[in-house]
């Protein structure tokens, strides 16, 4: 079992990782998480269970190998040529070891596998870390929704990526995903998939 004292950065490796579809017993897990990260306005279990049976959704447990300890999740929509990310978070304890991070890069991977050409999110307009993460894969801000957010009114902003299928954003990407990979020391099982 991977303790948070082993989460430290750089110490958590693909090896003790893996990426697998949403399941209904990892809901529970996913609730924890969710009113950690995102306070008394989060989705409810029964938005987890319908998105999980919905056709253009696609939504990941990031979890320890071998184990259902749920570490994080992501989702997103595939509509037409678009992902839209609906979900990132990870369990608090784990934050700082780039699995976030990995959880995008899966999102977006799985993305060009599908011959999507755009991503999109919402993000609150003072969550920097999440902002700088999401610059740093090429996406752009592009507008703002006012008082997106229920729990205290706060804005959104709206970011989309340049085209994820052409040439200058694959090469940029590889070498993200090469940079990750060897923090990581490989991607976890279940990666891209």
């Amino acid at each position: 079992m991977i303790s948070p004292s082993q989460s430290k950065q750089g110490q958590l490796q693909s090896s003790q990782l893996e990426i697998r579809r949403m399941r209904a017993p990892d809901v529970a897990g996913v609730m924890e998480i969710e009113s950690v990260s995102f306070g008394r306005h989060h989705w409810s279990e029964e938005s987890f269970y319908n998105e999980m049976n919905n056709h253009v959704g696609r939504y990941y447990s990031l979890v320890q190998a071998g184990s259902p300890e749920l570490l994080g999740y992501c989702g997103f929509w595939m509509i037409l040529d678009e992902a839209h990310i609906t979900t990132i978070a990870v369990r608090p304890e784990f934050r700082g070891n780039a699995l976030g991070e990995l959880l995008l890069l899966h999102i977006l991977e799985r993305s060009m596998s599908s011959s999507i050409h755009w991503a999109t999110l919402e993000v609150r307009s003072s969550n920097y870390n999440a902002q700088n993460l999401y610059y740093k894969y090429g996406f752009n801000s592009m507008g703002v929704r006012p008082r997106y957010y229920q729990d205290n009114q706060e804005d959104a902003l709206i970011m989309t990526t340049s085209d994820i299928c052409s040439a200058a954003y694959r090469a940029r990407f590889q070498q993200l995903k090469s940079a990750l990979q060897q923090r990581l020391s490989g991607l976890p099982q279940g990666y891209g998939v």
